[in-house]
């Protein structure tokens, strides 16, 4: 689904993703760790295209397609949802209407018809029950005077509305106290398909007690140093990231 190539990217000619090889398959569930600086989250948003970011060299296919060279909103249409890590609020747009234009946008990309009004809120009904989201919350603006757990699970209410072929999941437990990280991860665990997979950003341990993934990898200066099962990110949690640091030198 996914094929990462010796990829290198810089953000206002500052080097800062220098060589990262990653291949997710459907069905596959992949943490990425490390310190703050390591490149995680500018992996997530080189991916999803964010402008501000340039890549000078390595590829990157999905589902077949060059995806370095497509739009961010092309990227999107194909089935790369990011979540981020400090949602954005959106003023004067409410949910509901959001979601509609994104499905139908999505639905288009791939071939299918619009859903009706009814098919709508009825699908939309059933993705704000998986992750608890009151549902008085779609008709307000994107995320405006939403609490932190809030924001989170609108987050994950998005992703089961467009149901994407690669979730990209960048520190969606960042800032989530114990009940809305179970819900959140809920939510993630059951729109987990054989045909769809996940890349999980995450500093630590205790969102991967509840997302098992496949792999983890250890990002650390710009590079993959480490992959391996579930047990690495409990190695991680019990000796850091220092271990890593000096197992290098």
């Amino acid at each position: 689904m996914l094929e990462i190539n010796n990829l290198h990217a810089n953000i206002d000619g500052t080097p800062i993703l220098k060589g990262i090889s990653l291949r997710v398959s459907p069905g596959e569930v992949h943490a990425i760790m490390g310190p703050n600086g390591s490149g995680k989250s500018t992996l997530a948003s080189v991916l999803a295209g964010r402008s501000e970011y340039t890549v000078t060299s390595g590829s990157v296919t999905f589902m077949g397609r060059d995806l370095l060279a497509l739009p961010a909103e092309e990227r999107a249409r194909l089935g790369i949802f990011l979540g981020f890590q400090y949602p954005v609020e959106i003023p004067g747009v409410s949910i509901a209407n959001f979601m509609k234009a994104a499905v139908a946008a999505r639905r288009a990309a791939m071939g299918l018809p619009e859903l009706t009004p009814a098919e709508f809120l009825k699908q939309m009904r059933a993705a704000a029950a998986l992750v608890e989201l009151d549902p008085k919350l779609i008709k307000r603006a994107v995320n405006e005077g939403f609490s932190g757990g809030e924001k989170k699970r609108n987050e994950i209410f998005q992703m089961a509305m467009l149901k994407p072929a690669l979730s990209i999941l960048d520190e969606t437990d960042s800032g989530l106290d114990i009940d809305a990280l179970r819900i959140v991860s809920q939510g993630v665990n059951q729109l987990r398909t054989p045909e769809n997979a996940s890349i999980v950003i995450t500093h630590y341990q205790r969102l991967l007690d509840y997302i098992v993934p496949d792999v983890v990898h250890v990002l650390y200066a710009g590079r993959i140093v480490m992959s391996g099962g579930k047990e690495l990110a409990k190695d991680l949690e019990t000796k850091g990231y220092d271990w890593i640091i000096k197992s290098l030198n």
